[in-house]
């Protein structure tokens, strides 16, 4: 049986390897699920080309945040429009007015760190 994979945007996405959104990329990478990367600056982390400009992605399962909330605000729209089936909110992330928004608009929610979940199975 093959495993489940989960597209996923790693959204605050760096070429710092001392940057959790960096080894989020590796590991969802090594898990094999297909990863978009959106930050500040392009780069190349893994395999997977880090934008700086958004684009529509088909077939979306999750969103990993690592934007603090000021910052995620300019993203809203953006990853209403992209219809995750989940936003994953890392720590240093957490965001109760955007949490409600997508609550109400039947996104799933978590105030969880995607690296333990990767690496605990639960992802």
């Amino acid at each position: 049986m093959l495993p489940i994979t989960k597209k996923t945007l790693v959204l605050g996405a760096s070429a710092n390897p001392s940057r959790y959104s960096y080894l989020a990329v590796n590991k969802l990478r090594e898990h094999k699920h297909p990863v978009v990367a959106i930050g500040r600056s392009t780069a190349v982390v893994a395999d997977i080309p880090v934008q700086s400009e958004t684009s529509p992605i088909p077939d979306l399962d999750t969103v990993t945040l690592y934007l603090n909330p000021v910052n995620q605000k300019n993203y809203y729209n953006y990853i209403l429009d992209q219809h995750p089936k989940r936003v994953i909110f890392n720590p240093g992330a957490e965001n109760p007015e955007f949490e409600k928004i997508l609550g109400e608009k039947g996104i799933q929610t978590m105030e969880a760190c995607t690296l333990v979940l990767l690496g605990t199975g639960q992802y």
